[in-house]
């Protein structure tokens, strides 16, 4: 409508021999009363042409062409404005239009041949995904079905770091445990994993290989088992909320395949590290950031930020453009650092899009809940999908900003009242099948092409249909 409208202004403008030199736009009034859409057109061109401006919006109206049947008088308003307002007639063809796409209104090709790649949750192995892990999980997954809504090839794709001290402070941590089942005192460091899962893991291990492993290395079947069994979860918890991942990519294939060792070969090359007390550092701060970063401890061992570029770089080799990377508020300055130096290895860093949200906090009671994930004293994502379901998990993830904190009141995400807003959802949609069940029933089956439309003249009906059209805009 919106290029209808900009056609007949367009021609009405040059019927007044007005030749516009700017843009012919139309925006959403922000009082209904003012109509469905307004243009500011007359204001735009009334200082050039030193005219009036509602003066100039009359004319421009008077001399609009434009079907009765789809749009009422438009009217001049305030200081120069043109609104539109649309018939109910007009309405209601569209919304016949929504229902005969079948559940397709406003899907798209826009992204049509772009291999898009949306990288998210990437939560490290060490433990159940917890409900910060959940809101990127969501975040993400929404984001992927935007776009592949919009015609992009999207591949979702889970990175995790499976190489570093967490991992092997996991392995030992599951030593240790085992260590226990066979009757051995050990001390168990604060700093090490807590969970009782961290107790199954060995049991398990005990299970399978009895007292055979006590000599084992914390880095061999410790993290191994370990590693296989939390993934083996996060893999199901993220299924019972709806999401599934085309591609998983670990830290450690970085190393076995010779791109960690590579990417250091070429920052040499390019002059963007160098060695400093035993240890190699990255010059960002030529690059525009605060301060040059450890890329390489002197222990030898890699800080995230090495492997990260490392695997960016691959996804550029893999030919994905864009690149979508959903992160929480605790990566954005190791993000920043990774596109600058992107940039300086004469990448297109545009083609990373860089989407951050903030982290949750769970209410109960009306207190909030106090959580550690080394102590293992937080609430699982599993554990929320279990209280409240993965609808409301899913909704309230996403009923706020991703730039603003969540707090998730646990106790409304259970109401079965009008103040729970997945509950009103879920009722109304209960009651509209009600509806479209008894009428088959007796013998009146929906029929989408003999629907009377007309007989939506309602306020709140016509509303509604308004809301439902704004889809295709939205997305």
């Amino acid at each position: 409508m919106k290029n209808y409208l900009r056609e007949k202004v367009a021609f009405s403008l040059k019927s007044l021999g007005i030749s516009p030199d700017v843009t012919i736009s139309f925006e959403k009034p922000r009082q209904p009363e003012h109509g469905d859409l307004t243009t500011n057109v007359a204001m735009l061109l009334a200082r050039s042409l030193k005219r009036n401006p509602r003066q100039l919006a009359s004319e421009i109206i008077a001399h609009l062409e434009i079907d009765p049947a789809l749009i009422d008088q438009p009217e001049a308003a305030g200081p120069g404005f043109i609104n539109f307002r649309f018939t109910d007639r007009f309405y209601h063809h569209q919304l016949g239009q929504l229902l005969a796409h079948e559940g397709s209104f406003g899907r798209s090709t826009i992204g049509k041949g772009k291999k898009t790649m949306v990288e998210f949750v990437s939560a490290n192995p060490t433990g159940p995904l917890t409900v910060g892990h959940g809101r990127g999980a969501v975040f993400g997954d929404t984001v992927a079905n935007l776009l592949e809504w919009t015609g992009h090839d999207v591949t979702r794709e889970y990175y995790f770091n499976n190489a570093g001290r967490q991992m092997r402070v996991l392995g030992d941590s599951v030593r240790l445990r085992y260590l226990e089942i066979l009757g051995q005192a050990v001390t168990f460091p604060e700093d090490y994993y807590q969970g009782a899962y961290i107790k199954d893991i060995a049991q398990h291990l005990y299970d399978q290989h009895g007292s055979t492993l006590s000599d084992e290395q914390p880095e061999g079947r410790f993290k191994e088992q370990a590693e296989r069994e939390i993934f083996a979860e996060i893999k199901g918890t993220l299924k019972r909320l709806g999401i599934e991942f085309q591609s998983f990519y670990n830290e450690n294939s970085l190393y076995e395949t010779g791109k960690i060792k590579l990417i250091i070969e070429t920052f040499r090359e390019k002059s963007l590290v160098y060695d400093k007390e035993g240890a190699l550092w990255l010059r960002t701060e030529q690059l525009g950031r605060e301060k040059d970063k450890v890329i390489v401890k002197s222990t030898g061992e890699p800080t995230y930020r090495l492997p990260d570029i490392a695997y960016h770089v691959d996804k550029f080799r893999r030919g994905f453009d864009p690149m979508i990377d959903i992160f929480g508020s605790d990566h954005i300055e190791e993000s920043l650092d990774v596109l600058a130096v992107l940039k300086a290895l004469g990448y297109d860093t545009d083609k990373v899009k860089v989407l951050i949200h903030q982290f949750v906090t769970i209410v109960q009671d009306g207190e909030t809940v106090k959580m550690s994930t080394r102590k293992a004293n937080y609430i699982t994502l599993d554990e929320l999908i279990a209280e409240v379901g993965a609808d409301v998990v899913r909704y309230f993830f996403l009923m706020r900003s991703m730039t603003g904190h969540l707090n998730f009141d646990l106790d409304l995400a259970k109401q079965h009242s009008d103040e729970n807003p997945v509950y009103y959802l879920q009722y109304a949609h209960a009651r509209i099948a009600s509806i479209l069940r008894n009428a088959e029933q007796a013998g009146r089956r929906y029929v989408p092409q003999t629907v009377q439309l007309e007989l939506l003249k309602m306020p709140e009906e016509v509303s509604l249909i308004k809301t439902l059209l704004l889809l295709p805009e939205v997305v």
